[in-house]
């Protein structure tokens, strides 16, 4: 046992050295030029010129500050798959937030907030119910106009999220009076950092005694502004086409005379279904809601899109061959989807259950028959 256990960590130590670079690697002479092109942390660290955010200058001749800097650049810069992802989902949404803020007045410096807290990435949450490009909790979302609900989330939104924070960033800078420490806000709370502002009587950022993860939050974020300023210093050296091609949609506006399934959105775009939920992932799950929407949809679809969807809509209801089936005592969705011969992943779907929420006698479930199932399935195949 204890010899089994000596070659597991004799095998990562191993796979350490290799990574780190102290044990030549035979036969990979092709990543040997990649290799000689990421320069080292320590070189990575001499900064020659002044450091600002938002036209507020970092003051790196403070020891404390330094050090708290060089940790949130080297973390940054030691995970470089991440900040090559940061780089490559770079141009399908940054030009859409930097537009944003420039028609709304606001430096173009807030836009790295977004990277920092979410890579980019819509669907990211956090423990605390944050979610989104901007983790925007969902009292504060609801505070300034977004829709957050069992059927959509505009948090994952980009233009409804970005909308939202540019009044909220323009509310903490009047609070706070700096950039600096309105951004730290967003990351704590205003209540939060106004409490310790009033406590310590400062509102300068770097003189104020904060909570650990707020000090490193404008760091992290001003160490991703530098790597972005110059990629290329930073051993990251990628071509035009390794970027991430920019958002291309068709934006169309449309009513739903009753509750629709997505896939006869995705039928009208000639797209599918996870075309739409990736354009537009503030929808949650497979329908939307009665009335007015709207969407985009792939780019060129929009021309003849509405026709196209009238008729899809018209012969859905036509055509829809459903029956209603009354909760008996004793029933449970195992049960009733094994006696209509369904899938029971078709019935939570069809009538938005969840496993966790029991159902009771009385309850009414809409059930459409096998074939007619199988006939929609092969046909959107």
């Amino acid at each position: 046992m204890n010899f089994k256990k000596n070659m597991q960590h004799m095998k990562w130590v191993l796979f350490l050295c290799l990574y780190l670079g102290f044990i030549p690697q035979q036969g990979s002479y092709a990543e040997a030029p990649e290799q000689a092109n990421i320069p080292s942390l320590i070189s990575s660290l001499k900064i020659d010129t002044p450091l600002e955010f938002c036209d507020e200058e970092i003051p790196l001749e403070n020891q404390e500050i330094l050090e708290r800097f060089e940790k949130a650049l080297m973390l940054a810069l030691w995970n470089r798959a991440q900040v090559i992802l940061w780089l490559k989902r770079s141009t399908r949404y940054l030009p859409y937030i930097e537009e944003m803020l420039k028609e709304s007045g606001l430096p173009d410096d807030l836009k790295f907030v977004a990277i920092a807290e979410s890579a980019l990435r819509p669907h990211i949450g956090s423990g605390k119910g944050a979610m989104g490009f901007w983790q925007i909790m969902p009292g504060t979302g609801r505070k300034y106009g977004l829709k957050i609900n069992g059927r959509v989330d505009e948090r994952r939104n980009i233009f409804a999220s970005t909308n939202a924070m540019i009044p909220y960033f323009k509310d903490l800078y009047k609070i706070f009076g700096n950039w600096t420490l309105a951004t730290a806000a967003f990351n704590r709370g205003e209540n939060g950092i106004m409490k310790e502002v009033l406590a310590q009587g400062t509102k300068d950022f770097y003189r104020l005694y904060l909570p650990m993860e707020t000090q490193q939050y404008i760091l992290r974020i001003i160490a991703i502004k530098l790597i972005f300023s110059e990629p290329e210093k930073y051993g990251f050296h990628l071509m035009k086409e390794d970027y991430y091609p920019p958002l291309s949609f068709d934006t169309v506006e449309f009513k739903c005379s009753r509750e629709m399934p997505i896939r006869i959105v995705a039928q009208a775009a000639k797209a599918d279904f996870i075309d739409i939920k990736s354009l537009n992932p503030e929808i949650r799950g497979h329908h939307l809601a009665k009335g007015k929407h709207r969407l985009l949809i792939p780019k060129g679809a929009s021309d003849g899109f509405h026709a196209r969807y009238k008729s899809l809509e018209e012969n859905f209801i036509a055509t829809e061959k459903k029956s209603v089936y009354v909760v008996k005592k004793g029933d449970n969705l195992s049960i009733i989807a094994e006696q209509f011969d369904v899938p029971l992943a078709a019935l939570l779907i069809w009538n938005r259950l969840d496993l966790k929420r029991p159902i009771h006698p009385g309850d009414t479930l809409i059930i459409y028959p096998k074939d007619e199932t199988l006939r929609k399935m092969r046909k959107h195949d």
